[in-house]
């Protein structure tokens, strides 16, 4: 990793235990918390969002700063933290002075932020998502993915493994094809939960999201979630009747789109989805 301007403040600054020690930053269950300590770790996350240079990194609750480090060290244009726990923000403040400008602390709750407004672009999201609201900032995220080159975000492994699930697996779901269509998902590697502080109950994954070229040929992000939620609603029906509440005429809809009437959502692929989402839209008009 390369070194950026407020290396050698951030390599002064004191173990992230002592900070943790010093601020009584026990982790809080209602937020989510876990922190990864092991600045190797850190590092690697970073490593695994590619190259920075001239991008601002965002991350998404920074904790006592373990992510916040080594992205300050990296090559990244600006590094802006947004974190909701205001003993963290309190801790964070010597990690603000010693990255000499580079690190911008916002007080605040990420599922509120416009991370757009907060980043000029180019402009990538670097993060260890608290668990509890991961799958609701990623939606959220989504709706805009061409904002960001990329998203390298930590999730739980069951969570992980819904967003690069393929057709017929048992993870294939609503998550997986609003996250394939928008983006290029990637499981970068695993953590086990003995690396955390505390320890969570499960593994966690580390997923790099590239956003997809989209064509002037696409079904709106509202279309497409509306089409995915309703033919997931009941995934062990065949769509001729899994979709009967959701238009009146299923079957005519989905020959429409090329789609066999007897097969099961989950057996679907991205690009049928996408046909079944356009051919919805136009018969809407």
């Amino acid at each position: 990793m390369s070194e950026g301007p407020g290396a050698d403040g951030i390599a002064a600054l004191p173990p992230l235990r002592e900070v943790i020690r010093a601020w009584q930053l026990d982790a809080d269950k209602r937020l989510g918390q876990h922190f990864l300590l092991d600045l190797n770790l850190t590092a690697k996350i970073v490593r695994a969002a590619g190259d920075l240079t001239g991008v601002a990194a965002i991350e998404i609750g920074p904790g006592p700063g373990g992510l916040t480090r080594p992205l300050i060290e990296s090559a990244a244009a600006q590094v802006i933290a947004v974190e909701r726990d205001p003993r963290c923000v309190a801790a964070l403040q010597s990690v603000v002075e010693a990255s000499q400008g580079r690190l911008t602390l916002i007080h605040g709750d990420a599922l509120e932020a416009d991370l757009v407004a907060l980043a000029p672009t180019p402009r990538a999201i670097v993060a260890n998502l608290p668990y509890n609201v991961a799958t609701p900032l990623l939606i959220g995220w989504l709706k805009q993915a061409n904002a960001f080159s990329s998203m390298t975000l930590m999730f739980q492994r069951e969570v992980a493994l819904r967003l690069i699930a393929a057709p017929r697996s048992k993870d294939y779901g609503r998550l997986s094809v609003m996250t394939q269509w928008l983006t290029e998902a990637t499981l970068v590697f695993d953590l086990p939960a003995a690396a955390f502080t505390p320890p969570p109950k499960v593994v966690s994954s580390v997923v790099r999201l590239v956003p997809r070229a989209m064509g002037p040929d696409e079904p709106s992000f509202a279309v497409m979630e509306r089409v995915v939620a309703a033919a997931f609603a009941q995934r062990r029906k065949m769509l001729r009747a899994g979709l009967r509440g959701f238009t009146p005429n299923p079957i005519a809809l989905l020959e429409s789109a090329g789609i066999d009437p007897t097969a099961r959502a989950e057996e679907l692929g991205i690009d049928d989805f996408r046909r079944l989402a356009l051919t919805w839209a136009k018969s809407e008009r």
